[in-house]
């Protein structure tokens, strides 16, 4: 086997939450985020439901909001 196919090269990416560079690789445990921190804050947006697809007007049931 030659030193090729054991070493694998590593992947830089920007962060999600910070913008910074990540490792993304099975040696961070956080990946795609650079930290613990950006990572909790992330899943803290998506609990705070700070993330979200627009709606469509027009598509929702008129009688919904009423009961």
């Amino acid at each position: 086997m030659s030193d090729k196919a054991t070493h694998t090269p590593v992947r830089t990416v920007r962060c999600p939450n910070c913008g910074g560079s990540s490792t993304y690789a099975p040696s961070n445990a956080y990946r795609p985020f650079c930290s613990e921190r950006c990572k909790q804050m992330d899943l803290g947006a998506w609990a705070n439901e700070e993330f979200g697809l627009p709606e469509k007007e027009g598509q929702s049931d008129p009688g919904f909001e009423q009961s």
